[in-house]
């Protein structure tokens, strides 16, 4: 099991300057990838995405490459130039009356545009530098992600445990809420003045409807199944959570069933426990990969 959150940074020699690469992620239903790399090595886009494809399913990913000098300073364009075309067009903007507000995206248009003679290898030097370092960071990503994993699998392990001890709780009591309700509602009828039989046919039909519309037997035999399908599922390989979404909508809606038909106090308290424990489970598997 992988959480969808996670980080994870390389570095490298890449000539005269450093190369870092750095991949975050945080939940997405689906995989949305963003990759951030210089123009020069637009080209390394495709195989980039599909290293993130070995390690990633799903989750907002981003993945940054970032190239600096001896210095840490950014060696692909010139801050100087850079300023100077942001106050022409200052001025420009000023003189024509008109509101100057830069944004970050203008911002990067005149970078693009004003850029230093590339400083950076070219591509056929700097493929393999670039791939490897990417699938270091990759790694880093991934160790962190199976590490969250671990513990959100304990987390669920220790919440399945409380599930299943409120389905024996059902379990032991749904058998006794029909004759529960047989002698209370005897014992209305006497508080009532009304003698009537045990064995008189309004007793017994009610009594029969009764235990008909209470019985939890089939919701009990899901419930189980249920909560085997997803512990199974928890200890496979691959993407679990969108499955397991599914998996947790089907055991709620037997726990709702359940009491609907229940008419009894201890076991409406275990399915309050049980839907407690089901929306602290959907919380967390929101964040399963």
């Amino acid at each position: 099991m992988k959480s969808m959150t996670g980080f994870g940074r390389a570095t490298a020699a890449l000539g005269n300057s450093t190369l870092t690469v750095q991949v975050s992620s945080v939940n997405r239903k689906t995989l949305d990838l963003t990759i951030s790399l210089p123009d020069e090595w637009d080209a390394l886009e495709v195989p980039v995405g599909e290293l993130v494809r070995k390690y990633a399913l799903r989750g907002k990913i981003h993945v940054g490459f970032e190239v600096t000098g001896a210095e840490g300073a950014q060696a692909t364009w010139d801050e100087a130039a850079v300023a100077v075309n942001l106050e022409k067009l200052a001025n420009f903007a000023a003189a024509r009356g008109v509101n100057f507000a830069p944004t970050a995206e203008l911002l990067w248009q005149i970078v693009s545009a004003q850029r230093k003679g590339s400083q950076l290898p070219a591509l056929d030097v700097a493929r393999g530098v670039v791939l490897g370092t990417a699938e270091e960071a990759l790694k880093a990503f991934s160790a962190m992600r199976a590490k969250e994993g671990a513990a959100l699998l304990a987390d669920f392990q220790a919440r399945l445990a409380i599930l299943r001890t409120q389905v024996v709780v059902v379990a032991e009591r749904a058998p006794v809420v029909a004759p529960t309700y047989r002698e209370q509602l005897l014992k209305r009828l006497r508080d009532a003045g009304l003698e009537l039989k045990v064995d008189d046919e309004r007793v017994l039909k009610e009594i029969a409807l009764f235990a008909d519309r209470s019985d939890v037997t089939e919701e009990l035999t899901r419930l189980r199944s249920h909560l085997e399908q997803f512990t199974t599922l928890l200890k496979s390989e691959g993407e679990i959570g969108r499955k397991a979404e599914f998996i947790l909508q089907e055991i709620g809606r037997e726990v709702n069933t359940t009491g609907a038909k229940a008419n009894d106090l201890t076991i409406s308290k275990a399915v309050i426990e049980l839907k407690n424990e089901l929306e602290r489970i959907r919380e967390q598997i929101a964040n399963v990969e």
